[in-house]
Parts: C-alpha cells; sequence; structure tokens
C-alpha cells in the first residue's frame, strides 16, 4: 500500500478559494507599493550562503536552510571533522548555498552587482518566498510569503515617514486595525552606553526583543546569562518601564542619554519622524516602544513592528533602517529602510476576521449551464463578448444533469448562472438566475454585462 502523501511541517498548501484570497492580500500591498513609486524586482529562492551568513545574528544564522552540494558532497569533507560531528565546521566543506532567509539581504545583494544600471536613490518592492528553521508554531512557518519595499540611497528622514504611510494605507485597505511600533537603534546604543555595557548592544536587543513574548522575569534571566552584570540590568528596568504620550517619552529618554551622543541622535531622529508623522493624519497609531529591538543586526536607525489589534499574533510588518549593508558586498556608505509585511500572518488574521470582500471570494462571476453541441457552441459565442466586458465566465464543459452543474456553481460560489435552450436562442434571450437569491428571470446579453 503507498504511503500517504505530506508535506514539511511549517509549509502549507493552498487551495484555489485561498489562493483568491492570498492574491486578493499580494495585489493590494502592491498596488499600495506601485503608488508611492516602487518598482518590482525578484531575486533567486537560492543564495551563496557567504552572501547569507553573518547578517541576521548569531540566532539567525541557526535558521538558514542550507542545501548540500550537489554530487558526492562528502567527497571533499575532512574526515575528522566527520568522526567529531563538528557540524559547524563541516558546513563549509559540504554547502554552498542555502535559502534566502529574508528579502533585504538579497536586496543588498541586488544593489551591488547592478549598482551601474540602477537610479539611486532606489525603490524596489519584492514578493516572494522566504524560508527558516524555525520551529513551527501558530502564526511561524518554515516557508512564507514577505512583501518588502526599500529605498536605498537616500538618508532622508522622509522615506521612514513614507513608509509609515505605506503601511497605514495597506492595513486601511485591508481593514485590520494595527498599531505601528517604533524605535531606534541608536537610542538602543545608547541605552547600553548609558548602562555600562556598550560592548553587549547585541546580547541587550537580542534579549529585551523577546520582552512582549516572555515576560520581563526571563529577559533579565537571558540577560544575566548573555554575561550582563547585575548593576546594568538594574540599571536597565526604569529604562524599559518609561511610559507616557510619545512627547512624555522622548522627554525623558532625552535625559537619561544626555552623555550619550548616540543615544541622543536616536532620540533626535524619533522625535523628527514622530513630528512628521503628526501631521499627516493617519488612520493607524503610530507609538514608541522602548522594548523594541528587532533582532537583525543591521539595522542601524529607525525600526518597525505592526501588530494587530484584533487578533493574538506576532508581528506582521516589520523593517528598519541600514546604514551599511551594501558595505559587507563592497559598496561603501549607502544608506537604505525598508519595510517587510509578513503576508502568511497577514492572510490568517483576514481568516479569522473575515475581511475579505465579498466579490473576491470567487474568480468565476457567470457559469453557463451545457445542454448540448449546440448549446454549447452559443454560449462559447456569449461567453466571448462577456470576458470581454470584464466578466469572468465558465462554461460547463459536459451536458450533465442540471443538478450536477448547479451544484457545481453552488460549490465554487459563481453568483449567477446562465440558462440557453432552443427557446432562449430563437429569441436571442438568456435565462439568468441568481444563485444567492434563487430569483430567475430572462435578460439580454447587453443586460447580463449590466447585472454581472
Amino acid at each position: 500500500m503507498a504511503q500517504k502523501p505530506s508535506i514539511p511541517k511549517g509549509t502549507r498548501d493552498f487551495s484555489p478559494a485561498e489562493m483568491v484570497q492570498r492574491n486578493y492580500i499580494f495585489n493590494t500591498v502592491k498596488d499600495v507599493f506601485a503608488q508611492y513609486g516602487y518598482m518590482p524586482i525578484e531575486t533567486p529562492a537560492i543564495e551563496n550562503l557567504d552572501t547569507l551568513l553573518g547578517k541576521y545574528g548569531e540566532e539567525g544564522d541557526k535558521l538558514l536552510f542550507k542545501i548540500l552540494n550537489s554530487g558526492d558532497y562528502l567527497a571533499k569533507a575532512d574526515a575528522e571533522l566527520l568522526l567529531q560531528g563538528d557540524s559547524n565546521r563541516l558546513t563549509s566543506q559540504i554547502s554552498e548555498k542555502g535559502l534566502r532567509y529574508d528579502l533585504t539581504v538579497p536586496f543588498a545583494r541586488f544593489v551591488v552587482q547592478h549598482q551601474n544600471e540602477i537610479t539611486f536613490p532606489f525603490k524596489r518592492y519584492q514578493i516572494q518566498p522566504v524560508w527558516r528553521a524555525d520551529r513551527p508554531q501558530k502564526g511561524r512557518y518554515r516557508e512564507f510569503f514577505q512583501c518588502d519595499a526599500d529605498v536605498i540611497g537616500s538618508n532622508s528622514l522622509l522615506n521612514e515617514v513614507e513608509l509609515i504611510q505605506i503601511i497605514d494605507e495597506v492595513y486601511r485597505r485591508l481593514n485590520i486595525r494595527t498599531v505601528i511600533k517604533l524605535n531606534n537603534r541608536k537610542a538602543l546604543a545608547g541605552i547600553a552606553d548609558t548602562i555600562g555595557e556598550s560592548q553587549r548592544m547585541i546580547d541587550i536587543t537580542v534579549a529585551i526583543d523577546k520582552l512582549d513574548k516572555i515576560g520581563i522575569e526571563k529577559v533579565n534571566l537571558e540577560l544575566a546569562e548573555r554575561g550582563l552584570s547585575q548593576a546594568a540590568i538594574d540599571k536597565l528596568q526604569p529604562i524599559l518601564a518609561i511610559e507616557g504620550s510619545n512627547e512624555d517619552k522622548l522627554r525623558q529618554l532625552s535625559q537619561i542619554l544626555i552623555a550619550s551622543e548616540t543615544g541622543l541622535k536616536g532620540v533626535e531622529e524619533l522625535s523628527t519622524v514622530m513630528a512628521m508623522v503628526s501631521e499627516l493624519n493617519l488612520t493607524t497609531p503610530v507609538e514608541l516602544d522602548l522594548t523594541l529591538a528587532r533582532g537583525l543586526n543591521y539595522y542601524t536607525g529607525a525600526i518597525f513592528e505592526v501588530k494587530a489589534l484584533d487578533a493574538e499574533i506576532g508581528s506582521i510588518t516589520g523593517g528598519g533602517r541600514y546604514d551599511d549593508l551594501t558595505g559587507i558586498f563592497g559598496l561603501k556608505g549607502v544608506s537604505g529602510v525598508g519595510i517587510s509585511f509578513g503576508a502568511d500572518r497577514i492572510f490568517d488574521i483576514m481568516n479569522q476576521l473575515n475581511l475579505y470582500p465579498k466579490k473576491i471570494t470567487t474568480t468565476t462571476r457567470l457559469l453557463f449551464v451545457n445542454f448540448g453541441e449546440k448549446e454549447a457552441i452559443h454560449c462559447m459565442k456569449l461567453a466571448s463578448a462577456l470576458r470581454s466586458a470584464g466578466v469572468e465566465t465558465e462554461l460547463y464543459p459536459d451536458a450533465d444533469k442540471m443538478k450536477k452543474q448547479m451544484a457545481y456553481a453552488d460549490k465554487k460560489r459563481i453568483p449567477f448562472v446562465a440558462m440557453i435552450g432552443e427557446n432562449e436562442i430563437t429569441n436571442s434571450l438568456i435565462s439568468l438566475k441568481n444563485m444567492e437569491t434563487g430569483e430567475q428571470s430572462s435578460v439580454t446579453i447587453e443586460e447580463l454585462i449590466r447585472v454581472c
């Protein structure tokens, strides 16, 4: 007996109905990106490992899917390392490539490779899948789509403000209530300096980025495990507990970071962005969150995260400013900033809250019933006219029983069924049934186009 097929944990199949919903999300995001002047690119699913490694921090590197070299991948492997089971050192000998972890690092690589062909500032969007060897759980997958928008080659904080506008517009269109969390890595560096642990910036950000998931006690425990002194941990507590309006938080933070030039620069950037955003009358609230750190090492300035207000799930959009990501690949001093929409979490939220417009639940608006060859040929001509008018139309392929054809329309949620027999052909009419109300009427082709 054949084994029942399956797919890897953390991946999903999507039915036609689900793909209609997902495409609604993709098309909405894509349309907003285009309205702000962003142009599409694509990069390969596979990147060289040396492109990916070292860009996401120690935890990110562990989640990279590595691809074994073609052929006898053990041929050049060190026998001693094999006996020792030293997987870390063996990796470079048996694997040269990996699946991309995100779209930002491949984008930086793309910019460097094509720097003579593109115009700076370069605004691009990219909607493709990424892969992470994470532990699958609710809202966390091993394969998922990201919808990224980045602008590179400009230091202006107007770019940060524009990305906040894009976030606001996308979620307004999708009808998802959200809050935008904002922080700055320079401010975080100032905090690390102020508590006397400037060399442990990465340790601090990795730990406090988990605050909303694991709580302050476990964050403090992790900080201690990472080598922070108890004195430094104690100094950090009142900073993480700062409350009040955005203006209050910024005022308190500027006083705390008074001796840190870098930290004050971060506060200045936050204040500038917040001031500009306050003039735009956005639908989405923007909140300063000093615990927001974003675990990716390449962020250097503003960092964003978006949470849904009506669903228990992780962040659904994230991003930030990176001052020299292209420098890793040889193009120094080129700053960029970007955001990434997590399409799979957005998909889950929209299903949970039933937020899809009714019209997008089906791709077919009208089904012609097939009564036989003569009628089918007549229907094919009418179907062509309907499609030319923008009406998604099907003709049932077989002259099956009416009950079976109606069941097909019902299962596919096709809202209208057209029936054409001898009388209809003679009188140039169409018998039209509204599948939702059950009403049936005779209409002309012009009337049919208007109804559908």
